[in-house]
């Protein structure tokens, strides 16, 4: 009796999206940092999605083997392989200062210096670097001093960590947005969210899609 023939499967598709690169950046970068790699809130945090989204592109890069969990470890993700060996091409993009009412977020005079970013992390939109003054997103891995990288778009989706102007001030906060209520949350319990009034002069400047930490000055 002849042998049956086993149909040829799909091939595997192992290119990455850009969402998957950054995903695999993001947990190669925390890794070297910390010796540690991150837990899905805290991927989800450093990357401005929820733990849903992050959990779903570390299952993607598990399956098209760039990644494998340890069992029974909660910090349980390993690289097993970069997505290339090549050089990530850098770009700048403009370091924010001082960010006043009423003038555009690039314009010159608020610009105080240039941050290198991969290229993968702004070609969906323009970009902006803005250097965090205090510990009010403690728990979403930002710290003061860190720089947030910022596509710049007007409008958010609720959980979306952003740079927010309200009342002429540029802030750094969680959008929450339920029903007609709109808060600004902290990531950090020694703070209270901040309600936004409709009187008040509210703008989203962006969402924050990455974070750079600067070294430290001796």
């Amino acid at each position: 009796m002849a042998k049956s023939q086993k149909r040829p499967g799909r091939p595997r598709i192992t290119e990455l999206t850009g969402s998957q690169q950054r995903t695999l950046d993001e947990i190669r970068r925390i890794i070297a940092r910390h010796n540690l790699p991150p837990t899905m809130q805290e991927l989800a945090a450093v990357m401005g999605v929820n733990p849903a989204s992050a959990y779903e592109q570390v299952n993607q890069l598990v399956r098209k083997g760039y990644l494998k969990r340890e069992p029974r470890k909660a910090r349980n993700l390993v690289v097993l392989q970069k997505a290339s060996e090549e050089v990530a091409e850098l770009v700048e993009v403009p370091i924010i200062g001082t960010v006043a009412a009423g003038q555009p977020i690039l314009a010159e005079e608020n610009i105080i210096g240039q941050a290198m970013v991969e290229g993968a992390l702004v070609r969906r939109g323009r970009c902006f670097a803005l250097k965090v003054v205090g510990d009010s997103m403690l728990k979403a891995g930002i710290k003061g001093g860190d720089l947030v990288i910022v596509r710049q778009q007007p409008i958010a989706e609720n959980g979306d960590i952003v740079v927010a102007l309200l009342d002429g001030e540029a802030t750094v906060k969680r959008l929450s947005i339920c029903e007609e209520v709109i808060e600004l949350r902290p990531e950090n319990p020694k703070y209270r969210p901040i309600s936004v009034d409709p009187d008040q002069d509210f703008r989203i400047l962006g969402k924050v899609v990455g974070i750079r930490r600067l070294p430290a000055t001796p």
